[in-house]
């Protein structure tokens, strides 16, 4: 889709494997259509959504047992649960077509009870199970409505790409992706998807190895979708600095204890210096950017990666933050489509509810240049 050349920036937000698995009541996603009639409303473009590449590869219609992959988080179900991905996807990706709302295609990688995903042992198993997925999608006739794929959300995290066993690397991180056992998985599950969707955008999306750019090779993918917070490590010291651990945030209430005392004080002292990190780290990505040749799509990123409705827990300067980065993505030229935080979904109400924030800020992107 992103081919076909855009004459402004698209506004998308990340629902990712939340539009399947939070369809409880209250949840926010029962009712598809009214949650994209909301999106529609807040002036979004997209929507990036998990499409479960290894459960429709083993069995798209059967019904999967999922474990949760964190319980304090409000993203996905924070217990166990059961989906059926196809009809399922296909349904939401109509829905979504319906009131022109294109699709990113992305995946975590859920954990079912099988762990079926610790069957992919090779870069062609990767493909061929994408290459499914997008069957699947085009035999309804949906395949016009893709914007681009992401074949592993934020590669090569042990989190979300297990079945990857190349050895270890900075804890959570993975092993490098300038290794070229790494690049290789990438190119050429890139290639098999590429060969049967040649009109289609393939990358895999980053969340970390940013300051060594220079040496990575992105040369096979079509777009850069790197995820960046004021918070991460490469960006800033915050995290540190209030006593957040993000690894044991999943499963551990305590630690969204440490953000309602410490996070926004600790803001609230230096506003200015916290938007010099994340300025920093946005300049870093645009000259990334410029110098690879390749346009920029974030889903996710801004303010800080944790954060939901709960006590003590303010959004107004986790929307300052974002609304600032948002501004700033904005300023290089280099984005493609931005979404205005990861927050951008019915389950978190007190970011949801401000849609004239969320208009404000898509209307700020819709009026964006693209180098």
């Amino acid at each position: 889709m992103l081919k076909s050349g855009l004459t402004h920036p698209l506004a998308v937000a990340m629902w990712d494997f939340s539009w399947l698995e939070r369809r409880w009541p209250g949840a926010g996603y029962e009712d598809w259509g009214k949650a994209l009639d909301e999106l529609k409303e807040r002036g979004y473009d997209a929507v990036r959504i998990d499409a479960y590449p290894h459960l429709i590869d083993a069995g798209p219609q059967r019904e999967w047992e999922l474990l949760p992959v964190w319980s304090q988080h409000d993203w996905g179900s924070p217990a166990l649960t059961k989906v059926r991905v196809q009809p399922a996807l296909n349904e939401f990706i109509g829905l979504c077509a319906e009131r022109d709302v294109k699709v990113a295609l992305s995946t975590w990688f859920r954990q079912d009870s099988d762990d079926v995903r610790m069957g992919i042992t090779s870069a062609k198993d990767l493909g061929r199970s994408w290459r499914r997925t997008l069957d699947s999608i085009a035999a309804a006739g949906l395949i016009d409505n893709i914007l681009w794929v992401d074949l592993c959300n934020e590669w090569p995290a042990p989190l979300w790409a297990p079945f990857l066993q190349l050895g270890a690397g900075p804890e959570g991180v993975g092993p490098s992706r300038t290794r070229q056992d790494v690049r290789q998985w990438m190119m050429d599950s890139i290639a098999i998807l590429r060969q049967a969707y040649p009109d289609l955008d393939y990358c895999f999306s980053y969340t970390a190895e940013y300051l060594n750019w220079r040496q990575q090779d992105v040369s096979f993918m079509d777009l850069l979708e790197p995820h960046i917070w004021m918070s991460q490590a490469e960006v800033s010291d915050f995290d540190e600095r209030m006593g957040f651990d993000l690894g044991a945030a999943g499963f551990d209430p305590k630690m969204y204890e440490v953000l309602a005392r410490n996070a926004e004080a600790l803001y609230r002292k230096e506003p200015e210096h916290w938007k010099g990190r994340l300025k920093g780290g946005i300049d870093l990505l645009a000259e990334w950017s410029r110098q690879a040749g390749k346009p920029l799509v974030t889903t996710e990123g801004w303010a800080l990666v944790a954060y939901k409705d709960w006590p003590l827990l303010d959004w107004d300067w986790v929307r300052e933050l974002c609304a600032f980065g948002v501004e700033e993505a904005v300023k290089t030229g280099r984005w493609t489509a931005l979404s205005t935080s990861h927050f951008c979904g019915p389950q978190f109400a007190g970011m949801w509810r401000d849609v004239e924030w969320h208009r404000q800020l898509t209307d700020l992107i819709h009026a964006g240049r693209i180098e």
